[in-house]
């Protein structure tokens, strides 16, 4: 079997790029690689991303684009023009477009993941353009689709509800982390928190700076607590859209000196800052699985995060939750984790529990057979399923 893989938005740079889908995208063609010695693979990525910088089996050939395809404005029209006669040309068995979109006439089976769709529940935090791209092409991809995985429970529940699809066709593949998030040794720990002159307690955020992350509420949260601790709040991540309410709500608080941005977060770097951390703040809207909460439940840390989506379905029993819009139920959650210590333990306990029920490995054996069974559903060729 010839699988074809859209690994377009697959990005090695320290921006909001190299998160999320990229993570995904990388975690997934290297699981399926210790798996499937037996399936042929086609690798579609961005510019300057070889075969090299991926370091995938001889099965997996990586055809890097001569454009910067990471751009939506090119990776578009690759996706609904240049990839048709590319799968033909190929001889592709099974197509997947790892963020919910397909070509419109893929003339072969294929399969999408679809991580969430925020784009139906909350479009008012995507800029125009996106919005229209997405909303289009997420029906019709979902429609001919002969398999769609979803990276949880809701977002399967999600996809069944808002896109009329029959359940038989969704598979849920959780996300999972590698061995790298893990509670580093006491030394290594030392160093990392000497070299960043971090304080004994702070609270952490890590997350793409955008509208659905809610990092308004946690700012405010903080301000209502902050005379009561002096572990300060540290948000990393990168700019993604519509961030400037961010700055200006951090600014008005007048607590310059206890709020810090640090921006993008290199990967390797993740684990150490999750360890270092008293408590881990994740406050979205809307996840389609809520990536930072696992990965700093992994490194030992207790996190608290809200009600909305599937957060409650990764996090478990083993962390503090709230209404996603209160405000001073957030900051209360932080201030307990930070001021009792028998709490702290238990839920840094319960985290790395909890975070143990997801594997890769797991994941990478749902995807290949879900290509499997899309390449035998001969049916989904091009048509809708429904």
């Amino acid at each position: 079997m010839h699988i074809a893989i859209n690994a377009h938005l697959l990005a090695h740079t320290n921006s909001f790029r190299c998160a999320g889908v990229s993570n995904y995208t990388e975690a997934l063609l290297h699981h399926l690689g210790q798996i499937d010695t037996d399936n042929r693979y086609t690798i579609y990525t961005t510019r300057g991303l070889d075969a090299t910088a991926l370091g995938l089996p001889p099965n997996f050939q990586v055809r890097p684009s001569r454009l910067p395809t990471i751009n939506p404005r090119i990776r578009i029209p690759w996706e609904q023009l240049a990839a048709p006669p590319l799968l033909r040309l190929n001889g592709t068995h099974v197509f997947h477009g790892v963020l919910n979109v397909a070509p419109l006439f893929c003339p072969v089976p294929s399969v999408i993941t679809i991580h969430d769709l925020s784009i139906f529940s909350f479009p008012q935090t995507f800029r125009c353009h996106n919005r229209m791209y997405l909303t289009w092409s997420t029906r019709a991809s979902a429609r001919r689709a002969a398999r769609i995985l979803t990276v949880s429970e809701y977002t399967k529940q999600e996809v069944v509800r808002l896109l009329c699809i029959p359940p038989e066709r969704v598979v849920v593949t959780h996300n999972a982390c590698d061995q790298r998030f893990a509670p580093p040794s006491p030394d290594d720990l030392a160093v990392f928190r000497q070299h960043h002159v971090l304080p004994k307690q702070f609270i952490l955020y890590v997350g793409t700076l955008e509208p659905r992350k809610n990092i308004p509420t946690l700012l405010e949260a903080y301000a209502q607590i902050a005379a009561y601790t002096d572990a300060p709040l540290i948000i990393g991540g990168g700019k993604g859209w519509m961030y400037d309410p961010i700055f200006a709500k951090a600014q008005s608080l007048g607590l310059a000196d206890r709020i810090h941005f640090i921006g993008f977060i290199p990967s390797e770097d993740l684990p150490l800052w999750y360890a270092a951390a008293t408590v881990f703040a994740f406050p979205s809207l809307f996840e389609g699985f809520g990536m930072p909460i696992l990965e700093a439940m992994a490194c030992g840390t207790p996190i608290v995060t809200t009600s909305s989506s599937s957060l409650p379905e990764v996090a478990g029993d083993a962390g503090l939750i709230v209404p996603p819009t209160d405000a001073e139920a957030l900051g209360h959650a932080l201030l307990q984790v930070l001021k009792n210590p028998t709490l702290h333990e238990d839920l840094r306990t319960r985290g790395l529990r909890q975070a143990q029920r997801f594997s890769w490995h797991e994941t990478a054996e749902r995807t290949l057979q879900a290509y499997h069974d899309a390449a035998v559903q001969t049916t989904a060729v091009g048509v809708s399923t429904r």
